[in-house]
């Protein structure tokens, strides 16, 4: 038996020690969460995943469990270039921002008021203050709009540990988004509501509401430690409606039940959330769900037309 056949068995074979090693790892990030903070760089996510998957084999070999440092330290390697280059490219690149042009688009879609007005003004108040008691529907909206870090890398993980062949396709469509969305950045920098607001180009108060669902667990200000690392001007398209585009029309395409189409619901909520929080204007939203088609379809094509050899056996 080959190692490579030795992992396609492991994949599939049952762990008597995985009940209590998940456990231990809940218990563990919970208690790094509650102490540290929510993991939301690359470093923290590779280290809190690689983790999960040898939690969840903890019985498999070192040769298994090495094997995921070997498959993903490109690619985090990619994120990392990603995410820093992300924050100083618009300091680097001397293209003027973009303040107006989604402006008027979005009062046009609107019917002359801004969604994000017309939502913090029925939602959260008029006038509309980050300082205001949460309600319920913040908890669910801030959740929806963290998952973005999480939800695409945790499938790919899913994926790595259930056939590593599937995680392939994956993890290049999720790759070729976040540097297609990067190339748009340094292009077309464009000011979110919230900044827009701030400086004076729209007259309403459109306060960032993207934490105010976990104020009441201490966890709100985590956005404010993701803009330390961020681009405020890199919000056309965007990536948060891209990315959840993205999973719904893959696991539409890849699931053949009924329910699949229930995923689309996914992206209409990561769309309400970020125009509630005044994250991105509408037609933001509508971009990244188009890049989300484009990347499908273009990746689509790619491995058509160039099928790929079979994968060599482990090391």
């Amino acid at each position: 038996m080959t190692i490579k056949t030795d992992f396609a068995v492991i994949a599939r074979e049952p762990d008597r020690w995985r009940a209590p090693t998940l456990g231990a790892y809940l218990t563990a990030l919970a208690a790094w969460i509650a102490l540290i903070g929510v993991p939301t760089d690359p470093f923290q996510m590779f280290f809190w995943l690689w983790l999960a998957t040898i939690a969840w084999r903890p019985s498999a070999p070192w040769r298994y469990h090495l094997a995921f440092a070997r498959d993903w330290s490109p690619v985090f390697a990619a994120l990392v270039v990603y995410l820093y280059s992300r924050g100083f490219v618009d300091e680097v690149v001397p293209i003027p921002v973009h303040w107006t042009e989604p402006i008027t688009i979005d009062r046009w879609i609107g019917g002359d008021a801004l969604p994000t007005q017309r939502l913090q003004s029925g939602l959260c108040g008029d006038p509309c203050s980050g300082a205001s008691d949460p309600r319920w529907y913040d908890a669910v909206l801030t959740t929806t709009y963290f998952t973005h870090f999480v939800t695409g890398l945790t499938l790919a993980v899913v994926l790595w540990l259930r056939n590593r062949e599937a995680w392939i396709p994956w993890m290049r469509r999720y790759l070729v988004i976040n540097f297609s969305a990067l190339v748009v950045y340094i292009a077309y920098p464009m000011a979110p509501p919230w900044l827009a607001s701030k400086e004076g180009y729209i007259d309403a108060h459109l306060p960032r509401l993207t934490g105010r669902g976990w104020d009441d667990l201490g966890l709100g200000g985590f956005h404010v430690l993701l803009a330390k690392v961020g681009n405020p001007v890199a919000a056309m398209p965007s990536l948060h409606g891209g990315l959840a585009m993205l999973i719904a029309l893959y696991g539409v395409s890849r699931l053949r039940t009924q329910w699949r189409w229930l995923l689309l619901l996914y992206p209409l909520l990561m769309g309400f959330a970020l125009v509630y929080a005044s994250e991105h204007y509408v037609i933001d939203i509508l971009a990244g769900w188009l890049l989300a088609a484009v990347v499908m379809i273009g990746c689509s094509w790619w491995e058509r037309t160039h099928p790929r050899p079979a994968s060599p056996p482990l090391a």
